[in-house]
């Protein structure tokens, strides 16, 4: 079989799960992931014999996705903000919404001013981690901060550690719940990690404590009701420990996240979420009853609700 020969398989079989250009997408993505082809390369030269090994890998990649296997899971990658992710089953496959927050934060990081004539260092700490897609990301493009991220699942922050290896960042990952995180776990953790300071004379720590600049996190946030409304590779295959929360209480990530960041943030220091687009209002009139201020929703690029940034 050559490649033109297998492009026309890949339609015939898939047409009828997937749309033309979502097959295309795949067409390409398999070529480059198994034989290391380019689209220039296939476009010049359609008539390639693929050898009996690399067809066989193309055809259980093919039953995979006839299978709504998520392509990012077949072929063990994905790219999030320009880098690439290693990502399996125990990771969430990171969304283009959520390059938009990482995007705010970046934005708004650099161009805040300071007061001080030396570089200081930026303290950021992503909950929730996952694939490390938000806290590699930042520690990528801010090369000023020293980012820690925090996960519950052990499986999920091995991914990330790989992940930060493969983009060439130095992330300190910690494996705590945040429902059930206390201060001093955390700060006798980030404490070992020589976590950065600075004193005034304004804000004096107690016992040494750490304090945070920026705190991220993208936590569980779809409602069981909402499930009719997940396309059937999410539900079928993506960890649902990352995805769900109960119907009667979705803003319980939120709310835990908001008193550990009122406790750890510096003076003035920002929270940034990204949100369940039908709990924009209900989400930051929780942070209004905890006290923070210059709270900003923002929508996504499908005009939903889908961002957060409040301050201490």
């Amino acid at each position: 079989m050559n490649l033109k020969e297998l492009k026309q398989h890949f339609i015939a079989t898939l047409s009828s799960i997937y749309p033309a250009e979502e097959i295309e997408s795949f067409y390409f993505l398999l070529l480059a992931a198994i034989l290391n082809l380019k689209r220039i390369d296939v476009a010049l030269n359609p008539q390639k014999e693929i050898v009996k090994d690399d067809l066989q890998k193309l055809n259980i990649s093919l039953e995979k996705l006839q299978q709504e296997i998520p392509i990012q899971y077949i072929i063990g990658s994905t790219e999030f903000f320009g880098l690439p992710f290693k990502v399996d089953k125990n990771v969430l496959i990171p969304r283009p919404e959520t390059e938009e927050l990482v995007d705010w934060i970046i934005s708004t990081t650099l161009n805040t001013p300071t007061n001080n004539q030396q570089p200081t260092t930026i303290n950021i700490l992503d909950i929730g981690t996952g694939s490390g897609s938000i806290a590699i990301s930042l520690a990528k493009n801010l090369s000023d901060s020293k980012v820690f991220a925090l996960d519950i699942s052990e499986k999920a922050l091995t991914i990330a550690k790989e992940n930060s290896e493969l983009n060439k960042v130095s992330i300190e990952f910690i494996q705590q719940d945040i429902l059930t995180l206390e201060d001093n776990v955390f700060a006798s953790v980030t404490k070992q990690s020589a976590f950065n300071y600075e004193v005034t004379s304004s804000q004096t720590p107690r016992n040494n404590e750490v304090k945070l600049d920026i705190i991220v996190s993208n936590p569980p946030y779809v409602r069981e009701l909402e499930k009719e409304e997940i396309n059937n590779n999410v539900l079928e295959y993506e960890p649902h420990l990352a995805l769900f929360v109960d119907d009667q209480n979705p803003l319980l990530f939120y709310n835990a996240i908001a008193d550990f960041a009122k406790t750890n943030l510096k003076p003035n220091g920002q929270l940034f979420f990204e949100i369940n687009q039908y709990l924009g209002k209900e989400t930051v009139d929780l942070l209004k009853q905890k006290g923070f201020k210059n709270i900003e929703l923002r929508k996504d690029i499908f005009g939903n609700d889908r961002m957060i940034r409040a301050r201490v």
